[in-house]
């Protein structure tokens, strides 16, 4: 509880006291009026205890919205980046993108209110009724592999997409010119996956367009319901036209005989579009080349007239949703092409419409530059790597960068009310609409923003295109509420919110996460790009504000401790209550959560932002804040002090503090299931034995001396089979752990017991990388460990692709097989940086 708070509840106590004291004066009085004096003595000590209850009531509830009021309320600092700089007018080569991740393949602009492009595609006839549309990424529809073969971040990719028999090959390329952002051209291919195929299927594309309130779009058809174009206009682009150009045999220009059919309502909300067209498709049509016998296919039985397009009258104001179906045996390909009015008036209709064969020479042009490009940067060729690994290294980058949205929308915000069980009952309030540009974990599970992902994330990225890494950052800082709070999941707008249970909409703003944003922070530090000193220069107050709630909210018990808030109650279902904040989610924790705990991984985290902010005050001349950080950072990286709070002497190792037993165990009660039992030892204040990942943190992050007499422990316990070491990278949790691969309930399975991460293993190579190449003790065991570490986990990332097309989101410690979500393009893509050696 805040002090100010405490002080509020105890002044209005001392009131009444003194006010009754006052009328006990009263009985004194012998005159006839000393009746009236009492009563009016007692009916005003009443009034005065009934308001000073009131006051205290009141004052209570007055710093309950003041809290709540600033957990939706956005920092004040200036903004990293100027407000406009998402326009065509500042960025115009970032203005359009493949900005929706969450589809197999689509287009959106950076706007609050974008113009969206997509793609659907269903085989007719593979079975009985509807067919298989096929429009978002789903973790089980049976699609898969797929991903970005090439993608450059800005203006150029390629993805292949393997659906049963089909395969699909999506690419697109940008053409600047103009004030709007330029012009782009689609080419979708369809073709059987295997070869030889004899009973080739027939296939429908669905090419549609969204707008998102009163834009125009006007449709001009052609013979047969084929659209000659789209013409169009918006604030932010301007006039503008789509041309959907006949299909063709792969590779020739002769054009394929394809059947129409199109739909125009009103926009039914983004995360209805499939929903909506799996309904329309209820009607059977001819599919009859010259020559050819006919074919059934269900197709949109649609109309173009203006009064059909809002059924009942409604839309009005909601946005239009047009589409073009186009059906015809596989294999074959389709233009589709966006031309800017003003990009067109300024030259690009001189160079001529970008299909056909001029596509195919742009694209060829891109895919060449990328490749050439990929070399310099990462040198896997000159490193020695395999052409199969410098693929999977492509790849890697390629799928990252495709997997980058920009989302607007307002998050849910449960406001912190100081004191953890409190039970003080608060409303989750909406934040301010913003806007998120940022990579995503999965396209298929995890489609939007995670805090400690994109720190990771950025890692990547940031060696591709610097300037890309500064527009995320500068985004996820715009997060930032007046308490200096970023929470560690957005979820904005109504696609990203389709997707997640409601009751995981909600973020808590007395939760932390780990502050990975400050790593390509420090990694902009290391070099000398102009830009990113100005950016930093623009970002220190907003970086400051955050790092300072960290050290302060999730301070702990003693000074220089640090507890993540937001652990699970210590229900008597759960083997170990979950501390999701940590981004270790069930890592085993101290058995029974309690305000003495004090979390290892934690304090090193704060360590490394105090340096990286230290560091950086110090370069930008901040020296109030230089004066403040320096001392933080030095005694945060004092060995003694770090000694005195985690070193665990029984254990050999650094680790976690709390109230603690390992007699714990899941067993069955029926009726309720599996429950958890603590057996005769009983819980006490002790060091946590959870040998993993978390026992690394002091070594992962570089904290120690290269001589620190308890490096060559870590460094021992790391490279133990019994415990971390596997042929497949460190495992999460021991294998001689009793909480190595169990389940935290009956319905949670192992998530951080024993799976091998990339994230981690990228730190501790990093940690090898650097204490190898320091004069120490310990630098021969160091440099060995890296280059037996860095082979297992290219070895194995790299087999496993092989085997399924997929980076996972995990890897098991006993096969080395992918486990969790896939395709995992997030910091799995970490395996490049390990193989080009960059840490």
């Amino acid at each position: 509880m805040a002090r100010g708070e405490r002080r509020r509840r105890a002044a209005p106590a001392e009131g009444p006291r003194a006010v009754e004291r006052e009328g006990r004066v009263g009985p004194g009085r012998r005159d006839g009026r000393g009746g009236r004096a009492r009563g009016a003595a007692g009916g005003a000590a009443l009034a005065v205890v009934v308001l000073a209850l009131a006051l205290a009531l009141s004052g209570r509830w007055v710093l309950v919205w003041h809290r709540a009021r600033r957990a939706v309320t956005l920092h004040s600092a200036p903004p990293a980046l100027s407000p406009d700089s998402s326009s065509p007018a500042v960025a115009p080569d970032l203005f359009w993108g493949t900005y929706r991740p969450h589809v197999y393949f689509g287009m959106k602009t950076r706007s609050p209110k974008p113009l969206l492009t997509g793609l659907m595609w269903a085989q007719q006839g593979a079975t009985p009724g509807t067919p298989k549309l096929r429009h978002t990424c789903e973790q089980g529809d049976g699609v898969g592999p797929y991903g970005w073969e090439f993608h450059d971040g800005l203006s150029f990719g390629r993805q292949h997409i393997q659906d049963g028999a089909l395969r699909l090959t999506t690419e697109f390329v940008k053409r600047p010119g103009g004030q709007h952002g330029g012009d782009w051209s689609w080419r979708v291919t369809v073709e059987p996956q295997a070869s030889g195929t004899s009973a080739l299927p027939l296939v429908s594309l669905f090419f549609y367009v969204v707008t998102d309130g009163q834009e125009v779009l006007l449709p001009e058809v052609g013979a047969k319901g084929q659209l000659k174009f789209i013409s169009g206009h918006t604030s932010e682009l301007g006039d503008f036209r789509f041309t959907l150009l006949s299909p063709t045999s792969p590779g020739d220009t002769a054009p394929k005989y394809g059947s129409y059919n199109v739909f125009w309502s009103s926009n039914p909300g983004l995360a209805l579009l499939t929903e909506v067209v799996k309904s329309r498709l209820n009607s059977w049509f001819q599919h009859q080349p010259p020559g050819a016998s006919p074919e059934r296919y269900l197709g949109l039985p649609g109309s173009l007239k203006w009064e059909d397009r809002s059924p009942n009258g409604q839309g009005q104001g909601q946005g239009q949703f047009l589409i073009q179906q186009v059906t015809l045996k596989i294999p074959f390909s389709v233009d589709l092409v966006f031309e800017s009015g003003s990009a067109q008036a300024g030259g690009n209709q001189a160079l001529g419409q970008l299909a056909g064969s001029l596509l195919t020479q742009a694209l060829e042009s891109h895919a060449a530059a990328f490749q050439e490009r990929f070399e310099k940067t990462f040198q896997l060729k000159e490193k020695g790597l395999s052409p199969g690994e410098q693929t999977l290294g492509q790849v890697a980058l390629s799928s990252l960068l495709g997997g980058i949205g920009y989302f607007y929308g307002q998050g849910l915000v449960l406001p912190d009310m100081g004191v953890e069980g409190s039970g003080q009952k608060v409303d989750p309030a909406l934040f301010p609409p913003l806007p998120l540009f940022s990579a995503v974990p999965s396209r298929s599970f995890f489609p939007r923003g995670f805090l400690w992902d994109e720190g990771f994330h950025q890692l990547v990225v940031q060696r591709w295109d610097p300037h890309l890494t500064r527009e995320v950052l500068g985004h996820w800082l715009g997060l930032l509420n007046a308490d200096g709070w970023i929470g560690r999941e957005q979820v904005l707008g109504d696609e990203a919110q389709s997707r997640v249970p409601p009751e995981f909409l909600v973020q808590r703003a007395a939760h932390a996460n780990p502050p990975t944003l400050l790593l390509p922070v420090a990694h902009m530090l290391k070099g000398s790009d102009p830009a990113d000193l100005a950016f930093l220069r623009r970002a220190f107050p907003r970086l400051h504000a955050w790092f300072s709630w960290l050290h302060q909210s999730q301070a702990g018990p003693v000074p220089l401790s640090y507890r993540w808030r937001g652990r699970d109650p210590a229900l008597p279902t759960l083997l170990n209550p979950k501390t999701l904040p940590s981004g270790l989610d069930d890592y085993p924790r101290a058995s029974h959560p309690s305000a003495t705990e004090r979390h290892l991984d934690l304090r090193c985290w704060v360590a490394l932002g105090a340096r990286v902010l230290s560091q950086l005050a110090e370069q930008l001349g901040e020296t109030e804040a230089a004066a403040e950080l320096g001392p933080l950072a030095a005694s945060l990286e004092a060995e003694e002090s770090l000694d005195e709070l985690h070193w665990a002497p029984e254990l050999g190792v650094f680790a976690d503090f709390g109230n603690h037993t390992k007699a714990v165990q899941l067993k069955p009660r029926p009726p309720q299931g599996m429950v958890r039992v603590v057996g005769r030892t009983q819980p006490r204040l002790q060091y946590v034995d959870a040998l993993g990942y978390v026992t690394l943190f002091p070594f992962l992050l570089r904290l120690l001396d290269p001589k620190s007499p308890h490096l060559g422990p870590l460094l021992d316990v790391l490279a133990d089979s019994r415990h971390l070491w596997s042929p497949f990278g460190l495992r999460s949790l021991a294998a001689s752990s009793p909480f190595y691969g169990q389940r935290n309930s009956e319905h949670d399975p192992p998530y951080w017991r024993g799976a091998v991460w990339l994230n981690i293993n990228y730190l501790a190579l990093g940690a090898l990388h650097h204490y190898g190449h320091l004069e120490g003790p310990h630098q021969i065991q160091a440099a060995k460990l890296h280059s037996e570490l860095r082979a297992n986990v290219i070895g194995n990332v790299w087999r496993q692709y092989q085997a399924t097309g997929f980076l996972w989101e995990q890897y098991s410690d006993q096969d080395g097989h992918g486990m969790g979500c896939r395709p995992f393009h997030g910091w799995t893509t970490l395996v490049l940086l390990i193989m080009s050696e960059d840490y």
